[in-house]
């Protein structure tokens, strides 16, 4: 299948073009669920039960539980003794809300824009945004129908509808017979309605049934300012959300990407070695549109879809904005390395897609004779591959910080964290290629109080200092909090570096005098004596080496 666009692009494409809803209704999804998950209940009549108020009853029924004289909230034992047959389970709210999220993520294969909706309960709705996605399916009708028959395959009820706005098509697919709305017919039967299908809470509705106010066609004839005053503005919302006078919006659970390839299987594949050619392929489509528009992406996602109504999702990140097919490729051939053990294509994968997101100008560039290579792409290709295959916080760089200390001037960051920022031109200054990570005390004897060191103890070691060049002094940094810092951050599960008993280090203390020193040897080391003669007894500490 051809490079797909987003529907949100294509809607703001075309100005006029108004937006369509698709919404799902799932009145039985916690005992389908659980029929579906486990097929020991599949024939058997399924009541879920909760604590309320001291006692149990019923949070769920299946249609069977209804036709049998069974009701939501009845008492458990109620329930039991008007069908002794019943199987009763506790309701997993946690459970069924993350499998219904999963749920949702699948029907991004029909449009990327999917949200849960959470207005009567945490399961059991959901809204797809089809604006410019239905002539993928041959038109609206046939895209509903698709969906409905789908799902009703898995072994589940349900009903749709699609609408102008999201109130209308959550109020059809829930109190009218599944269909297509449009513009010209839509107040005529949202009118015919009764007032529930405007998600109002239960004291509303009470209330408004008490004012023989039943259907929405009779609300909508009552005086505004009236039921502003005994219902609050949440009423009228919900009111002009249903005929789009007021516009709602919708949450998608995915991130919402600006460009993708897509491709579906008529039989589902599940070799990884057949997703990942697949995605080299997807990554070749998405190249020429970027390319057509010069444009290039840093985020990567792929999405596999399973025949199982289950989304795996993987996203990856570059150094650098790129559409190089074969190095989108290569990332995510590393990261499945990584992911071998996880991967479950569960009964097949029917459908692969590849998104790109983060895009930013990428003009072409000259490969052939008279181009400047600087060798900056290189390093680039290869911090994605190391971070695609051992992880983001396993490839670091260094990035210089504003501070004059040494232990703060510098830091570990990930090579992907952004653009490295060039330091500022400053004095050439002579300074060790590696440092403790935190200063170690040591002995010092001088000859004289300020002068040259003539010696050192260092972990137990007597070192004899035949040159020395120094001092340099450096100034406490008063603006700073007084917290110990360190280049990188120890690992918990790793067990502690040696520490000797030795007086703890004072980042903040106040002026240090650094020398650069050399043994008998020829090692070379940096040392500086925190504190001044006089004051009180200065300490001496040793924090780096030079090659």
């Amino acid at each position: 299948m051809a490079l797909q666009s987003s529907p949100s692009q294509l809607a703001l494409a075309n100005p006029r073009h108004k937006r369509r809803f698709l919404a799902l209704h799932l009145p039985y999804w916690p005992t389908d669920y659980l029929k579906r998950a486990e097929p020991a209940l599949k024939n058997q009549p399924l009541a879920l039960y909760e604590r309320i108020k001291g006692g149990l009853r019923l949070a769920a029924l299946d249609p069977e539980g209804l036709q049998n004289g069974l009701r939501l909230g009845q008492n458990l034992a109620d329930a039991r003794a008007i069908w002794p047959q019943l199987t009763v389970r506790e309701i997993d709210r946690p459970r069924l809300e993350a499998a219904f999220g999963d749920f949702a993520d699948w029907h991004s294969n029909a449009s990327p824009l999917v949200s849960v909706m959470t207005d009567v309960s945490r399961f059991g709705d959901l809204v797809l945004d089809i604006t410019g996605v239905s002539h993928l399916f041959e038109g609206e009708a046939r895209m509903l129908s698709k969906l409905i028959i789908r799902l009703r395959a898995l072994g589940y009820r349900v009903s749709g509808a699609i609408a102008p706005t999201i109130g209308a098509a959550w109020a059809i697919s829930h109190f009218a017979r599944s269909q297509v709305v449009g513009d010209d017919n839509l107040v005529t039967l949202l009118d015919a309605l009764p007032v529930a299908a405007l998600r109002l809470e239960e004291a509303q509705l009470l209330t408004l049934t008490q004012m023989g106010l039943k259907t929405v066609g009779q609300l909508r004839q009552y005086p505004r300012k009236p039921l502003q005053a005994r219902f609050g503005a949440s009423l009228l919302i919900r009111l002009d959300q249903a005929f789009g006078e007021i516009e709602e919006r919708m949450t998608p659970r995915l991130p919402l990407v600006e460009y993708f390839a897509e491709r579906r299987f008529a039989d589902p594949i599940s070799l990884m070695d057949d997703v990942l050619r697949t995605v080299h392929d997807l990554a070749v489509k998405l190249k020429e549109t970027l390319e057509a528009q010069g444009l290039g992406a840093q985020a990567f996602h792929l999405f596999l879809y399973r025949v199982d109504h289950k989304v795996m999702t993987l996203s990856l990140n570059a150094g650098r904005v790129t559409r190089d097919p074969d190095h989108i490729a290569d990332l995510f051939h590393h990261r499945s390395q990584r992911l071998e053990a996880e991967y479950d294509p569960g009964f097949g994968i029917d459908m692969v897609r590849l998104a790109a997101s983060s895009t930013d100008r990428l003009d072409a560039v000259q490969t052939g004779a008279f181009s400047i290579e600087e060798g900056t792409e290189d390093i680039d290709r290869l911090n994605d591959r190391l971070t695609s295959r051992l992880g983001p916080l396993a490839v670091l760089r260094t990035e210089l910080v504003a501070s004059r200390l040494p232990e703060r001037a510098a830091r570990l960051v990930p090579v992907q964290s952004g653009a490295a920022v060039p330091a500022i031109a400053a004095p050439v200054l002579q300074r060790p290629l590696k440092l403790l990570p935190a200063p170690e005390a040591v002995a010092i004897m001088a000859e004289v109080p300020h002068g040259l060191p003539a010696s050192m103890v260092w972990r137990g070691e007597t070192y004899r200092l035949v040159r020395g060049q120094g001092p340099e002094r450096l100034g406490g940094e008063w603006w700073r909090k007084g917290e110990r810092l360190k280049l990188v951050e120890p690992d918990p599960k790793k067990p502690k570096p040696y520490e000797p008993a030795l007086p703890q280090f004072n980042p903040d203390a106040g002026t240090r005098d650094y020398y650069v020193v050399e043994d008998q040897h020829g090692s070379r080391f940096w040392v500086f004596r925190q504190g001044l003669y006089g004051s009180k007894n200065p300490t001496w500490y040793l924090h780096g080496f030079f090659p």
